[in-house]
């Protein structure tokens, strides 16, 4: 080739690419974090046009708007039924009277702000750190299921544990009862006898849908990581469960010895509501379509079944902010005297971290419970890239011993708050899935949640700081360049 014609090209590659990084500094950056646009910035400036490509496919979180306007079109619809719930909860005499701690207010008011949902009472809530016992509980209240079963799973599996589910919901819908169910359109696609399961379901009557499913770049495009991570089930609006576990076998298939511990709260009394509430929008926003269930009498679904104060916080791309993020940190700031977070995946953003080695530093007892396992290797080391501010902050770190993975999702707030949920603590729960939250405020509850915590830390093992300090080279780099890439949202 004519070296003259050779120069010609390079020049004009040159030209283009250096327009693209130029280019970058006036998109990259709107509105978004800085970590984050720092890393896009990098990895488009070391490579220009495979940066700009992955940016143009996974830079946006947002949903797409007719998502979007699903998500504010049911949101007035929860305004208008809770302000006929709440003339109702305040003139009824049943009710009870339990009122969340005072140093939460502001963290509850946080939580009505974003999500128009507020606290209610008199909730009986009961956690399960069983696996097996979880899908039994579940099962024997689909079985007593008498109008409806709302589920809702990012993974939904058919296999030898949950296949007395799909039974009990195939008997369900067979007596009558509306029984609809939501799977991520992801999450259940690399496990076994998904078309059977399909097959099953629409041959039983039960309503199924994927949520998120997969679109061409165009109107209706998401980005492909972009998914539905709840876990929640609805009966009747009497009864729900949510949590950590996804509906499948305990060792999730694999091909290695690890299997998973879980936690997720069985649940009774006005707050189910809220979880339907959170149900009936994803049903909406996949199908178009608004139900509601005149079957069901209001007042006895707001009966008061104990006395926990609680509400939900939902969270996603379908909201302007990042609500789990914002509530943790919210609580985290509260607490006087200890926090303790059960969490797999932690990968936290400046503010959150923050907040927790705020906590450590004004004397707050801080304990933070991973795992030994690892099923994801990057988001581990992204992970373990924390451990060294933690550790200097005075956070206790405790990893729980392999070849179990603590998939439980949890954090307790001094001796009368606690969260449970879907949620992990890293950016994809902050940014990309849509997730889930339960957040009691009771003694009682707590108690019973501190005495799982502590069967678990007897399971663990604690790391020492100077040994962590002195870890290999090579272990401290891929550490940290997995941290580098965790910001790329």
């Amino acid at each position: 080739m004519d070296s003259g014609l050779l120069y010609t090209l390079f020049a004009i590659w040159f030209v283009v690419e250096w327009a693209l990084r130029i280019l970058a500094l006036f998109v990259v950056p709107r509105d978004r974090k800085p970590t984050a646009g720092m890393s896009w910035l990098l990895f488009i400036f070391l490579l220009p046009e495979i940066g700009w490509l992955a940016f143009l496919l996974l830079g946006s979180p947002k949903l797409p708007k007719n998502r979007r306007d699903a998500q504010n079109s049911l949101d007035q619809y929860i305004i208008q039924a809770l302000q006929q719930i709440a003339r109702r909860w305040k003139n009824s005499d049943q009710l009870a009277t339990a009122e969340a701690p005072e140093k939460y207010a502001n963290s509850i008011d946080l939580g009505v702000a974003l999500t128009h949902l507020p606290l209610f009472n008199g909730n009986a809530i009961t956690p399960i750190a069983d696996y097996n016992d979880t899908v039994r509980q579940i099962v024997d209240d689909v079985n007593r299921a008498n109008h409806y079963v709302q589920i809702e799973y990012f993974i939904l599996a058919l296999d030898g544990t949950t296949e007395p589910l799909f039974r009990a919901l195939e008997a369900a819908a067979a007596r009558g009862s509306k029984v609809r169910v939501l799977y991520d359109a992801v999450g259940y696609r690399k496990y076994p006898h998904r078309q059977e399961m399909l097959q099953r379901m629409e041959k039983a009557g039960i309503k199924a849908h994927a949520m998120l499913p997969l679109h061409l770049p165009g109107k209706k495009y998401t980005r492909p990581d972009l998914r539905n991570h709840r876990k929640l089930v609805v009966i009747d609006g009497l009864v729900g469960y949510t949590g950590s576990l996804n509906m499948i076998q305990r060792d999730y298939h694999r091909k290695d010895d690890i299997v998973y511990d879980e936690l997720v709260v069985r649940i009774e009394g006005p707050v189910v509501l809220q979880l339907e509430a959170v149900f009936l929008n994803d049903w909406l926003a996949e199908t178009g379509q608004v139900v509601r269930e005149s079957a069901m009498d209001i007042k006895q679904q707001l009966r008061p079944k104990g006395d926990i104060a609680a509400h939900v916080i939902p969270s996603g791309p379908g909201y302007e902010y990042e609500n789990n993020r914002k509530f943790f940190a919210s609580l985290f700031h509260a607490a006087k005297r200890q926090i303790i977070i059960v969490n797999p995946y932690f990968v936290p953003d400046e503010a959150l971290s923050s907040a927790i080695t705020s906590a450590a530093q004004r004397g707050v007892k801080v304990v933070l419970l991973n795992s030994e396992a690892i099923d994801q290797i990057m988001v581990a080391h992204a992970q373990r890239s924390y451990y060294d501010r933690m550790l200097k902050a005075g956070v206790e770190i405790y990893l729980y011993k392999k070849p179990t993975l603590l998939h439980s999702k949890y954090a307790i707030i001094d001796d009368d708050a606690c969260f449970v949920g879907s949620s992990n603590m890293d950016i994809r729960s902050f940014e990309l899935n849509q997730e889930l939250t339960l957040t009691a405020y009771d003694k009682k509850f707590v108690a019973r949640m501190q005495a799982i915590t502590d069967d678990y830390l007897k399971r663990s093992i604690q790391i020492n700081k100077k040994a962590w300090s002195k870890r290999p080279p090579r272990k401290q780099l891929l550490d940290n360049i997995a941290r580098l890439t965790s910001s790329l949202q």
